[in-house]
């Protein structure tokens, strides 16, 4: 039993380690949810499942571990109390019964000590990757995950001891055959029918031209070995496995560094309410879509560690300045801040150019794929931000300022629920401009705002005549979503409605929630939700 469960987890564990690589594969997903004609909707919106799918591939692997490691356990027991005399070249154990010595004799063997690190790794990579010391320490996270690499290296060595063998001269001794030149009642039981054929055998060496009697071969009784049996360990299939996953995930590492290596043209630093940094730069023949994000390195902050951001201007034809927001939280965020605005606090209208653009070296790796992609591709769309989750949709509605009749969408809900009034002005000026820009083109309808404030204090502060056009979209408190659903799918019947959402779990899981409810209009809502792999 050991021996079975230790051979299926294995199999599993060669699956999930197949698996776990290929939703880290960006530049791949990024291309499949890209193409058109490679990927359908519904095959793109699986895409978004990837960070879900890494995850459950890691905790299957964790579990199978444990299996592993207990039948392996009960194996060392096993191999130990069942050792075959008849076959010592099989055996595992020395002798019978050494079970405390062949415990640890076995982890002086490559596959027992590689397992034992592997254990210890994954321990490692299992605890750092836990919420509570993600959000507290991402650095802890950030460096034990890329212990991932020494894992699969102990993997392809732990597979390489050839503890199990397979018998490779069957024709020349086929299971369960005679061998006249040994010792029979030394080594093994005389067979009755051998017996009675032979009465006056006396354990002397059979000759060469020994034939047994006609009826006593064609009854299958026994069957004459020419040769002693000779055993050989299994070829690992784990190779077969990891091989090629382990390649590509290596190979996009190799041309990601190659096309990051180029360090970016920082343009401005722009500081928000709100602890918000806006940054914008220009990268030679950088292109990406609405709703993409890019990987910030700066070795002046961390030498290993970058982040994630979300887009927030695109490049486009007529201009090449691309940008993203982000909400100092952190010490990589802090650090980050404290460089950029280093020379914002001296007189820049007296500085030369050269001496206003000294900005840290920052590396950018990407564009990557997200579902915020398919924001511009349905004909209605309902777009939720929660705080600093509406960078994703601040591409979008720059990209929509551009020129929106080239795309499918025709109607665009967009919620913003933010705490205090300050955070409303880090898009305000976009937001005022695209409402004003549609009115001129006679397309009030084309796009909904709603702005949401959860918290009163400091109300006053937004009246002003420049944001006069948002004021009148402030609502006070959260928003009544069940309502707000309800109010789309009657004024949009029988037809499919993309929701995407970035922000709180909370709001996430209430319209996802009310995305698979049915409705009486015949609404379809297809939710979509920010996740970075």
């Amino acid at each position: 039993l050991g021996l079975c469960v230790s051979r299926a987890s294995a199999s599993v564990l060669n699956l999930n380690c197949c698996l776990v690589l290929l939703p880290m594969c960006r530049v791949l997903l990024a291309f499949l949810r890209g193409s058109q004609k490679v990927a359908s909707r519904k095959t793109r919106r699986l895409l978004d499942k990837s960070k879900t799918f890494h995850v459950t591939c890691g905790v299957t692997i964790c579990i199978f571990s444990v299996l592993h490691v207990a039948a392996h356990l009960v194996n060392a027991l096993n191999f130990s109390e069942n050792y075959n005399e008849d076959f010592p070249s099989i055996n595992a154990a020395n002798y019978r019964g050494e079970v405390r010595q062949l415990s640890f004799y076995n982890l002086l063997f490559i596959p027992g000590l590689t397992g034992v690190i592997m254990v210890l790794v994954l321990f490692l990579m299992c605890t750092a990757s836990t919420y509570a010391i993600r959000v507290s320490n991402y650095d802890i996270f950030w460096y034990t995950h890329n212990l991932f690499f020494v894992f699969y290296i102990l993997l392809m060595l732990h597979v390489s001891g050839g503890v199990l063998k397979y018998q490779t001269n069957l024709e020349e001794h086929p299971p369960g055959c005679f061998n006249p030149n040994k010792t029979l009642r030394e080594n093994m039981t005389v067979p009755k029918a051998f017996e009675e054929s032979f009465p006056d055998y006396t354990a002397e060496p059979f000759p060469e031209d020994l034939s047994l009697p006609e009826p006593f071969v064609q009854n299958n009784f026994m069957r004459i070995c020419s040769e002693e049996p000779k055993f050989q360990s299994h070829f690992p299939e784990t190779w077969f496995w990891i091989s090629g996953p382990l390649c590509l995930y290596c190979v996009e590492r190799l041309y990601r560094y190659i096309r990051s290596n180029k360090p970016v043209t920082i343009t401005s630093v722009i500081s928000h309410p709100s602890n918000v940094l806006e940054v914008r730069m220009i990268k030679d023949d950088f292109k990406a879509r609405p709703g993409q994000y890019v990987i910030l390195h700066c070795p002046r902050v961390s030498a290993l560690e970058s982040h994630p951001f979300t887009l927030t201007m695109c490049p486009t034809d007529t201009k090449a300045t691309f940008g993203v927001h982000l909400k100092v939280v952190g010490d990589w965020t802090e650090r980050f801040r404290d460089l950029l605005l280093l020379h914002s606090n001296q007189d820049t209208e007296i500085l030369p150019i050269f001496q206003q653009r000294r900005y840290p070296k920052l590396y950018v790796d990407g564009p990557f794929g997200s579902p915020f992609e398919e924001s511009l591709n349905y004909e209605v769309s309902l777009c939720v931000a929660g705080g600093i989750g509406v960078t994703p949709f601040a591409s979008v509605l720059n990209t929509l300022l551009d020129g929106w009749k080239c795309y499918r969408l025709r109607r665009l809900y967009f919620i913003w629920v933010c705490r205090d009034i300050e955070s409303f002005r880090w898009f305000a000026d976009l937001l005022c401009t695209l409402r004003n820009k549609l009115w001129q083109e006679n397309r009030p309808d084309y796009i909904n705002i709603q702005l949401y404030l959860s918290q009163t204090d400091g109300i006053q502060k937004i009246i002003g005549e420049k944001y006069q056009a948002l004021n009148s979209r402030l609502l006070i408190g959260r928003p009544q979503w069940k309502l707000l659903f309800d109010e789309i799918a009657k004024c949009n019947r029988r037809k499919t409605i993309g929701v995407f959402c970035c922000g709180p779990n909370k709001i996430s899981k209430i319209l996802h929630k009310l995305s698979n409810s049915s409705n009486s209009y015949g609404t379809r809502f297809e939710y979509n939700k920010e996740s970075f792999s």
